[in-house]
């Protein structure tokens, strides 16, 4: 099922997806969901991000390939960091380049949207508390990361977390092929069996240090090849069973 947040009108709502119509739901992704209340064909609706987090929680160097890139070492534990809210945009908005950064770099990775509140759950319970998938892209100002020796200020530009089109509900994140594609050419490519931690472990890892919100976005780290946009491109994610998520930078 492809979950969506859409507006109609100029109204927000949410939907599922089915092919060339969204059925708009009556209430929200994160409780019950109650009978649709009208079909709007999928031309006449603009997508949005497909969910309103409380925070993006997002993970450092998940991936063997790009740990072996940047010349670094496995991680005992999983590297997590924050990203605000307000870095949230969705498919075919602007990432817009800050005018202190002289390189800002595109991350393709999974996103993982949590359906409930959560707190301190194993691992083998995580998949019972994620509403789904959805495609995203870690924007980060590569040069105020080094400058800075933390990574609060190069990831947290507002639009630095586009994020969409919608979220699936129905996969398996354990082997899954990621890609980026910078102008349409491809810059990216690994697959989540590749994860030096996978979902599941991640999910319980984060619950035992914060508690996760309905609609929170867990980012799961990103493969070899990162590199450099410049205004004017576009850059697209795309992963396997999800879709492909397209943003230009402005």
């Amino acid at each position: 099922m492809r979950l969506v947040r859409f507006l109609v009108r100029e109204r927000p709502a949410w939907g599922i997806l089915n092919n060339d119509e969204v059925a708009e739901l009556d209430g929200d992704v994160f409780s019950s969901f109650k009978t649709p209340r009208t079909c709007h064909l999928a031309s006449a609706v603009k997508l949005m991000a497909p969910c309103i987090p409380s925070k993006v929680v997002a993970v450092g160097l998940n991936y063997r390939d790009h740990a072996k890139e940047l010349g670094l070492a496995v991680p005992e534990e999983p590297i997590i960091f924050l990203k605000p809210p307000t870095t949230v945009v969705g498919p075919g908005e602007a990432i817009h380049y800050p005018a202190m950064s002289a390189q800002v770099d595109y991350e393709a990775e999974l996103g993982v949207v949590v359906r409930d509140r959560v707190r301190n759950i194993d691992p083998e319970e995580a998949r019972d508390h994620l509403l789904g998938y959805t495609c995203a892209n870690d924007v980060t100002a590569r040069d105020l990361q080094k400058k800075d020796g933390q990574w609060t200020r190069a990831k947290s530009f507002d639009t630095f977390c586009p994020v969409g089109p919608w979220i699936e509900t129905d996969l398996d994140p354990g082997d899954l092929l990621v890609e980026s594609y910078l102008n349409g050419k491809r810059k990216q490519s690994s697959r989540t069996s590749q994860f030096i931690f996978p979902v599941d472990v991640l999910v319980s890892f984060i619950s035992r240090i914060m508690t996760l919100n309905p609609g929170d976005l867990i980012i799961t780290g990103t493969p070899a090849g990162i590199g450099p946009m410049k205004p004017g491109d576009e850059i697209e994610v795309r992963i396997e069973g999800i879709g492909s998520l397209k943003n230009v930078v402005r």
